[in-house]
């Protein structure tokens, strides 16, 4: 048996009841802890790229793949145009409501502002802070509701310096579009449609940026407020001015009692005289003295009279004299000079000088959250928290309804869908001592925000609306960093957290100006921190950003700084990310670059390297058809000239190399016809060409001169050899045979002969014979005989007419054993071929007889025989047999 586990029978129970038992109930299973809440990540479309928002690894933008296009935009419904106007409009806080104030003195201003946006153009209304800009707007917008087809559109011009984010807040604002931001073109083709009155509060820039947003939405009517200081409109601009002045007397007084809610003392009546004079109208100044004038009638009266329990001395401290929330102005209080019943205490009006800068003695008057909440905005450089996040900072659960008090004195006034300090209220506020712990409070707002926006749960909407304080709060905390203490590190690595949290929301709730100064100062943040892994955060985003706006050598400096920065953290993903979007900025470089203009059809390609540009081809010129060529005796057939080439002649030599021809991304030229690509032919060909031309020509001349030469059996008449002598009676004497010369002939003068030379050829039976001397006729140049006027030599030659030399004949001679008489054959002869003269001799020369010469030693020279007809035929010398005429042994 298994001593561990025993059988039912060793236990004595029966396995059935064993089993019937109820069992233990299982221990409940611990809590879980809850999941990490998973991280924002949003993907917009804009333009053609794909931007994937990821707050933690950081944004990725590729070019938008098919499929991820976004719907087309429609327009919206009235009552969605109904709904985005309730949630743009300013929030009515929580708290006391400020009394109803009429608009006084403004109905000139109203009816001319809404005919001008009724004639479809746009207008302008200029005022200082606290003349009644916002109030005026509102009046004339809800004038001009239902002009335009699209309603009227409300934006808030203040830290918008260009047009773009105003034009983008537009378009979402008529069409609904979600996740698409469209880029500059698409923009103005999105806008193009749109017909709204645009109403712009606070606009803070003019001139050609004003132009543009004219321009970019031509259906629109604008109705601008801006403040004095900003640059007026440009010339071109077809904007109308409306100036705001200051109230007059009366309505002053009006406003004051209304802002009171009862009538005014004479000596009441007498301040707000002075003070009318002193602020000059301006409607600000009498809606803070209404305000310090219900505070003077409640300090008149008895605080036990509207709490016998000391509710408000518990709630704003001894004094008492702030109300209770609520109650105080919700309604006005008993008028103390109408009620006999109620003690009045005598409390002085407020001198002139605090009737002109109220906001001190109105904020001291107030309760603890709402002195607290004017802290924290003097702190934020004018900007007031949203009032949902007045209970975190002020660390009252009731410090929302502080907003409502600080609207109803006037030290608020409406920014876009939050509040601000009103004009002159932070001055004013400085300079009493409310700046003193900025820096701590900066500090702990900075601190909430980052939480807060970088919660899960808070969508970008809400981060994009908050934006103006959370940009105010960076900015402070980096004006306060300088240092190196302790207490400015860590506010600058808050500085650095906020940055990193409010980034992405601003991205991805498309406020992208917000988002580009969250990105510069997280970047400056972490710069100063030292923290190398949250500046190449920003860096990557700043390159990011930049692609979207089509600024790529920004995008380019910014991505190789991350890249750099995260090299030396071995951060490989980071590294790739940055990679990928350095490639893409590399290709759309390529796609903006300028299309090379396309080449011309007759324009020559490109040569590398280029002397100059070949100069086009000329025409070929017609064939000449060459003259029959006849066989005249002794004349050389004139041949026609070869055409000239001037491009040739003039032109320096052609330098070949490597054709670099620029691509066109036109379509291709058509293909050229055979007769123009032999006319664009290059230089060498055309040499080519010619050079082969003119070898035919050559050839086809002595081919014909050589046809025309005559006939070898043929003796030419006139001609004498070296081995005869011309008769005077022009008949061979027989009785020559025995190699004597003729009777009475006589041989050549010297003189009258060419220069001897020797014959070095001898004949086949003759072999190593002597060479004999032999003469060369003068004559043979072409020259006349230098013999008497009237000899009838037949060597002797007419002008123009020319003689080939006489050379010795190759061929073998007669073997008879007398001389034998031959014929000179300059066709056969190897060195006596006939060239025909460049130029005939126009005048006859005659050439001076050369002195004889003897070239062998064993000849001697005799004397010419009388009446020998002027020597232009050879002779032997001495009687001497030449080798031709050596007899045959």
């Amino acid at each position: 048996m298994d001593p561990i586990h025993r059988g039912p029978d060793e236990s004595g129970h029966d396995a059935a009841a064993e089993d019937a038992r109820p069992a233990h109930p299982a221990a409940l299973p611990e809590r879980a802890a809850p999941a990490p809440a998973r991280a924002r990540v949003t993907r917009i479309v804009s333009g053609g790229l794909l931007l994937t928002v990821n707050p933690v690894d950081g944004s990725e933008i590729e070019p938008c793949p098919p499929g991820e296009e976004p719907p087309a935009a429609r327009r919206r419904t009235p009552e969605e145009r109904a709904e985005a106007a309730r949630a743009a409009a300013v929030p009515a806080p929580p708290g006391p409501a400020a009394p109803e104030l009429p608009l006084l003195e403004r109905d000139e201003q109203r009816a001319r502002l809404a005919e001008t946006l009724t004639r479809g153009r746009s207008a302008r209304l200029t005022g200082p802070d606290g003349s009644g800009r916002t109030a005026l707007l509102d009046a004339v917008a809800d004038d001009c509701a239902a002009l335009a087809p699209d309603g009227v559109v409300r934006l808030s011009g203040r830290h918008r310096t260009t047009p773009g984010e105003l034009l983008h807040e537009l378009r979402a604002a008529v069409l609904h579009a979600p996740h698409h931001r469209p880029d500059r073109d698409g923009l103005r083709d999105s806008l193009a449609g749109v017909g709204a009155v645009v109403v712009v509060d606070d606009l803070e820039f003019g001139g050609a940026a004003l132009d543009e947003l004219l321009a970019a939405a031509p259906e629109c009517a604008f109705l601008l407020a801006a403040a004095p200081g900003v640059p007026a409109p440009s010339a071109e601009a077809q904007i109308e001015e409306v100036g705001l002045p200051g109230l007059g007397r009366a309505a002053s007084l009006a406003l004051l009692e209304a802002a009171v809610g009862r009538r005014l003392t004479d000596e009441e009546a007498n301040w707000a005289g002075d003070l009318w004079f002193e602020s000059e109208g301006l409607p600000l100044r009498f809606v803070q003295a209404g305000a310090l004038l219900r505070q003077r009638d409640r300090l008149r009266v008895t605080p036990a009279e509207f709490d016998a329990f000391g509710a408000l001395e518990e709630a704003f401290g001894p004094s008492g004299t702030a109300p209770a929330a609520g109650t105080a102005d919700a309604a006005p209080g008993p008028d103390p000079y109408e009620d006999p019943d109620i003690e009045v205490h005598e409390v002085p009006l407020p001198s002139l000088g605090e009737g002109a800068a109220p906001a001190a003695l109105l904020a001291s008057r107030l309760s603890r959250s709402a002195q607290t909440t004017l802290r924290f905005a003097v702190a934020l450089g004018g900007e007031v928290p949203h009032h949902a996040h007045l209970p975190a900072l002020v660390g009252d659960t009731h410090a929302d309804a502080a907003l409502g008090e600080l609207r109803a004195c006037g030290l608020l006034t409406p920014a876009g869908t939050r509040h601000r300090l009103a004009g002159g209220v932070l001055t004013q506020l400085l300079a009493h001592g409310y700046g003193h712990d900025a820096a701590d409070r900066v500090h702990a707002a900075a601190q909430h925000y980052a939480w807060w926006a970088g919660h899960p749960s808070v969508g970008p909407e809400r981060a994009a609306a908050e934006s103006d304080a959370l940009l105010a709060a960076l900015a402070a905390l980096l004006a306060d960093t300088a240092g190196g203490t302790e207490a400015e590190a860590e506010r600058r690595t808050t500085a650095v957290a906020l940055a990193r949290a409010a980034a992405p929301a601003f991205a991805a709730g498309l406020h992208w100006s917000a988002w580009e100064r969250a990105l510069r100062s997280g970047q400056e943040a972490a710069r100063l921190a030292g923290e190398v892994a949250e500046e190449a955060y920003f860096h990557h985003e700043l390159g990011v950003l930049a692609i979207c706006a089509g600024n790529l050598g920004r995008a380019r400096a910014e991505l190789e700084a991350s890249i750099g920065l995260r090299g030396v953290l071995a951060d490989k993903r980071g590294t790739v990310a940055g990679r990928r979007a350095l490639a893409l900025v590399a290709d759309l470089g390529r796609e903006r670059e300028p299309a090379p203009a396309p080449a011309r059809a007759d324009s020559p390609a490109r040569v590398l390297p280029a002397v100059r540009a070949a100069a086009p081809a000329p025409a070929e010129p017609p064939t000449e058809l060459l003259p029959p060529v006849s066989a005249p005796t002794g004349v050389v057939p004139a041949f026609p000239a070869f055409p000239d080439f001037k491009d040739f002649a003039d032109e320096g030599p052609t330098v070949v190399g490597r054709s670099v021809t620029v691509p066109a991304p036109a379509a291709p030229a058509p293909r050229r016809g055979l007769a123009a690509g032999i006319l664009d032919g290059t230089r060498r060909n055309l040499a080519a060409v010619g050079a082969g031309a003119l070898l035919v020509a050559v050839l086809g001349t002595v081919v014909t001169l050589g046809a025309t030469s005559g006939n070898d059996d043929a003796p030419t008449s006139g001609t004498v050899s070296t081995d005869s002598t011309a008769d005077q009676g022009g008949a061979e004497d027989p009785g020559t045979d025995d190699g004597a010369p003729a009777e009475g002939g006589e041989s050549g003068d010297p003189a009258a002969t060419g220069t001897p030379t020797a014959s070095g050829s001898p004949g086949p039976t003759t072999s190593g014979a002597t060479p004999t001397a032999t003469g060369t006729d003068a004559t043979a140049t072409g020259s006349p005989s230098t013999g008497a006027p009237d000899s009838t030599d037949p060597s002797s030659s007419a002008p123009g007419t020319t003689t080939a030399p006489p050379t010795t004949s190759p061929r073998p001679t007669s073997t008879r054993p007398v001389p034998t008489r031959t014929t000179t054959r300059p066709s056969t002869s190897p060195t006596g071929t006939i060239k025909p003269p460049t130029t005939p001799p126009t005048t006859p020369t005659t050439t001076p007889p050369p002195t004889p010469t003897t070239t062998s030693p064993t000849t001697e020279s005799t004397p010419p025989t009388d009446g020998d007809p002027g020597g232009t035929a050879s002779a032997t010398l001495d009687g001497a047999p030449t080798a031709s005429e050596t007899p045959v042994s």
